[in-house]
């Protein structure tokens, strides 16, 4: 009766959609998960992820788990995820596109899974960095170490979503670094972020992580934005 009850005073909604979940449904209804717009970029070499990267900086391996569009389910996913502090949504993302991944052979050399960082001050301000509980559940389903303390951001920026291409690059090929020890040397690092759109960011990130000795960098974010 008290589950009934509070139920019905606080419904779950989907986050996809914001319809209202059936008993059966959790985070996002079966509608929402039919319909998410699958990119398949783990089956494909030269992706729109890996795109992005040629003669920039060596990648092993580059994907995205989703499209990104407009007013769509992935961006409601990614606000809620972002904004709403409803990481249950990078938790079952996660533990989705392991089972994609644990089939790429790339990911078979992966020594740690490396989050891109927020600035201690935007971490404050947001209480948690968004792709936390994503890693943690590739982490946890690929049994790949977790490690958020290796790469950091040097200095606090404003947000980055209305500036154009070159603007963003500017900016974030001087916000990272990486705080790194003889032991990490020689290591396969699978780099991740929530959306892709310039690829700036994670460029610049990339080009940290490369900084040390015999390094080797792969990509993976939870969504590609189509321009």
């Amino acid at each position: 009766m008290l589950k009934y009850l509070i139920n019905l005073l606080f419904p779950k909604l989907c986050l996809g959609c914001n319809a209202l979940l059936l008993n059966n449904e959790k985070i996002i209804c079966s509608e929402c998960n039919h319909n998410l717009p699958i990119t398949n970029h783990h089956f494909l070499e030269h992706n729109d992820t890996t795109k992005k990267f040629y003669g920039i900086i060596p990648i092993e391996f580059s994907a995205s788990m989703l499209y990104f569009h407009h007013k769509g389910i992935v961006q409601n996913l990614i606000h809620n995820l972002k904004y709403k502090n409803h990481q249950e949504v990078g938790s079952l993302l996660g533990k989705w596109y392991a089972k994609d991944l644990e089939t790429v052979s790339q990911i078979k050399t992966v020594s740690e899974i490396i989050p891109v960082p927020l600035h201690k001050k935007r971490l404050e301000e947001r209480g948690y960095n968004q792709v936390t509980t994503f890693c943690e559940a590739l982490s946890n389903e690929l049994k790949i170490p977790y490690n958020p303390d290796l790469l950091y951001r040097s200095r606090y920026s404003k947000t980055q979503t209305k500036k154009d291409k070159e603007n963003r690059k500017d900016i974030a090929n001087s916000l990272f670094d990486v705080n790194f020890t003889e032991a990490d040397h020689n290591k396969h690092f699978l780099l991740v972020d929530d959306v892709m759109t310039s690829g700036a960011t994670l460029e610049s990130c990339a080009k940290a992580l490369l900084k040390i000795p015999n390094s080797k960098v792969s990509i993976v974010t939870i969504a590609y934005t189509l321009s």
